[in-house]
């Protein structure tokens, strides 16, 4: 089985979008499901208006259609609302091939960041996007409350996973700081909300991992902050065990793949109770919801590193990828018979007496 991945967001962006897609993929191709990825690298580029970090990618209409006979897939999936996401959209249309698609970021919250644009326009545009397909993966089950409320339609769930190999308790610490250390990865952009917890007046230290379009101006106005740059791989890993909390101040992330993370390295998280941290954290031991975010960050220091990561190995990418598969398959009608709801979290091999327990 062949899956084309229409995606605006792709390497060298580092975001969860990304992330979710490389970690999918692989999972996938493990189970014997091909992924293969229309994306910005297949054409020419322009940088994204305040975000150059992100390029835009110029592809037409013709090429789109082009590269969709090349490939011959067996699905198509469309994963962002962008140009490419769009042009594959309107092939898809033109030729009465379905297609599903799924909800990763807060577009109208995004651009209302930026630009005087009333929400409900932003929404009006990107509801009639989505529901243009035959289905709508979205990672949590507040998430799709709050979109069935909008009147997004033939909604699924798609969660995530984790590398709980890769991301785990490590005895050596990397940052020579005083402690404890607070800890924050991600992009360094105005809607992750990073001033609400730089502004936290906490004991320690404070740590950022990541960059994007405000790092200069947070490192001016945060000097005593350790801003530690993009890493990735092991140097993320690290950097996650050499903290002692991870504070996420995001209103606006749909799920964060950063929470799974931190968990599994040991972190107990600290998070306003929205979309995302109250469907990961809410109700377990991994971590601390509060509109007083530094008294969240306060309370996940006597909480057990241990009890973090148990709850993140309820994640895996594998369980992750079986659920893609199985929306595309039961959205298009390819699955014969019923196939059992999704519960959340996605579980890990071994976990199915959890499940029960839950359902």
């Amino acid at each position: 089985m062949k899956i084309l991945i229409a995606t605006d967001a792709w390497r060298p962006q580092v975001n969860g979008v990304v992330r979710s897609l490389e970690q999918t993929a692989a999972a996938a191709a493990r189970l014997g499901v091909e992924f293969r990825f229309l994306a910005p690298d297949r054409f020419l580029s322009v940088p994204m208006p305040s975000y150059p970090e992100i390029r835009l990618a110029m592809p037409g209409p013709g090429s789109i259609e082009k590269y969709i006979n090349a490939e011959a897939p067996d699905f198509i999936h469309i994963a962002t609302e962008g140009p490419i996401g769009h042009l594959t959209r309107r092939a898809c249309l033109r030729r009465g091939r379905p297609f599903t698609t799924s909800y990763h970021t807060r577009f109208p919250e995004y651009l209302a960041a930026r630009v005087p644009v009333p929400l409900d326009w932003s929404y009006r545009w990107i509801r009639n996007f989505h529901n243009a397909g035959i289905g709508v993966m979205v990672s949590t089950p507040a998430l799709e409350r709050e979109l069935a409320e909008r009147g997004f339609k033939r909604l699924m769930r798609w969660s995530r996973g984790v590398d709980a190999a890769l991301f785990r308790p490590r005895q050596q610490r990397i940052f020579d700081l005083p402690g404890p250390i607070f800890l924050y990865v991600g992009r360094v952009s105005v809607e992750k909300n990073i001033e609400a917890f730089l502004d936290l007046d906490l004991p320690g230290s404070k740590v950022v991992v990541g960059t994007g379009p405000a790092l200069d101006m947070l490192r001016a106005r945060y000097p005593r902050v350790l801003f530690a740059g993009v890493k990735s791989g092991e140097d993320l890993a690290q950097a996650y065990a050499s903290a002692d909390v991870f504070v996420f101040p995001s209103l606006t992330d749909t799920f964060g793949i950063v929470l799974l993370e931190a968990m599994a390295s040991g972190l107990p998280v600290a998070a306003f109770p929205v979309t995302g941290p109250i469907d990961v954290i809410g109700g377990t031991r991994a971590g601390v919801l509060d509109h007083d975010l530094g008294k969240a960050a306060i309370a996940c220091l006597s909480l057990d590193p241990a009890a973090c990561r148990e709850e993140a190995l309820n994640y895996s990418w594998e369980a992750s990828a079986r659920q893609f598969i199985g929306n595309v398959m039961q959205a298009s009608g390819t699955s014969t018979g019923s196939r059992p709801e999704p519960r959340f979290p996605s579980p890990s091999d071994g976990e199915t007496a959890r499940m029960a327990a839950q359902a």
